[in-house]
């Protein structure tokens, strides 16, 4: 937990990916990361709207690092899969 707050707080540098989404950490607790994003125009798909993937990568960075928040120092994770809803628009 010590890692991620380190990362909230600027004593650490983030991720990679958190610099490329845009996304910081606001809170971490044991069991619970919650996390800020704000999107750049690069992140958006040709409708106009958001991609997708980026409120895909933000469940997964904060679903990640929740769980990194109880398992003991030097313990790793990985996300081997996920599904979410989606909903088809038909005008």
């Amino acid at each position: 937990m010590e890692f991620l707050e380190g990362i909230g707080s600027g004593a650490l540098p983030p991720a990679p990916i958190a610099h490329l989404m845009r996304i910081l950490p606001m809170s971490v607790e044991p069991g619970r990361a919650v996390f800020q994003g704000t999107p750049a125009l690069a992140h958006y798909n040709p409708s106009g709207v958001v991609h997708g993937g980026y409120a895909a990568t933000m469940l997964d960075t904060a679903l990640g690092c929740a769980i990194h928040t109880m398992l003991p120092a030097g313990k790793g994770y990985t996300t081997l899969g996920k599904r979410l809803p989606s909903n088809v628009c038909t005008a």
